[in-house]
Parts: structure tokens; sequence; C-alpha cells
């Protein structure tokens, strides 16, 4: 596992101890970024169920401001924390050990608002549509942010969630990415 393009391009990034985490393959992380990117001039991420921390590394890596990781996992904090270290990225980062549900609240009290959240959580469909409901009731995306669902290739999700639209459906293999951003009509 490493980081793919950017100013960190072939870091190698540690995965998280155990069989707990699903790290994200270097091929299905370079076609998310292709889709959205493939490179930014700032902005801020949210990688929600962080992991390793590949995802929110790849998006500093390039180009984005900042990125807030959060995951309940401490062998995911700790490795977080090394990665985060590799990549030298310590002054562009903020981490938090906790569940999605209650991270999303404390965020919203923060009132911030970000330009692209990644969302990989454990393949349960039901946490993505309350996930996206709740970003979408708390108003955390920009209006024209981005949500990466990384998900089973088996699991079809609406073309609609809340005040959200797909943007993007790819499936690699036994993983899918769905990319939703905000209605047009708006």
């Amino acid at each position: 596992m490493r980081v793919v393009s950017g100013v960190c391009k072939g870091r190698a990034l540690k995965a998280v101890p155990g069989n707990t985490t699903r790290p994200t393959t270097d091929k299905v992380k370079e076609a998310l970024f292709n889709m959205i990117g493939p490179y930014f001039e700032g902005g801020l991420g949210l990688d929600l169920f962080a992991g390793s921390g590949g995802l929110g590394l790849e998006a500093l890596s390039r180009g984005l401001e900042r990125v807030i990781f959060v995951d309940r996992d401490a062998k995911a904090i700790q490795t977080i924390h090394e990665n985060i270290q590799a990549c030298r990225m310590e002054e562009k980062v903020e981490v938090y050990r906790n569940d999605a549900d209650r991270a999303l609240k404390a965020l919203v009290k923060r009132d911030i608002h970000f330009d692209y959240i990644f969302l990989d959580p454990p393949y349960k469909k039901q946490q993505l549509l309350s996930l996206m409901q709740k970003i979408s009731e708390y108003r955390l995306l920009t209006n024209d942010g981005y949500i990466i669902c990384e998900h089973s290739h088996d699991v079809d999700l609406p073309e609609r969630v809340g005040e959200f639209s797909q943007y993007k459906h790819e499936k690699y293999g036994i993983i899918a990415i769905t990319i939703y951003s905000q209605h047009s009509e708006e």
C-alpha cells in the first residue's frame, strides 16, 4: 500500500494490524481520484472510516489543504499517526478516535463544511445511507463538494440520498465506488 500520486508519490503506508480493516487498493485509489480530481487546489476533506488513513493522505498528497481523520479503532488511530508522520503531513491534519455518528455531531458544532467526504465503512449498505442522510441533514458538504463511497460491488445505492445525487458509479472487481454531489436544482 502506498501513496499513488502527488507530493508524497510512492511513499509506503502501513496497514492496520489484524483483519478488521480493508485498505483501498492502489488501483481503486487511482481510479477514485481520477473521478474527482485528480489533483486539488486546496479544500477540506473528511476521512470518516479512516483505517490506515490512505484515502485522506492521498487527498493531501494531491493538494487538499487539510483532512480530518476519524476511526473508532485504537490500532487504526496509531497507524494513521504513523502514516501521517511518514508523509510529513502533521500540520495538515486532525485525528480523532470516535464513532462516525458522534464525529459528525461534533463536526456540526464546529460549523465545518467539507469539500470531500470519504466514506469507506464496513460494507453495510444501511450505514452508508444513514450516514449520508446525516451529512445532508447537518449540511456538512460544501455546495460543490463530493461524497465518495466505497462499498461492495453487490450493493446498489439509490440515485438520490437526502440532498445528494449520484455523480458517478464504477465497479472494480468486488469493490464499487459511488460518488454523490449536491442536487443541481439549487
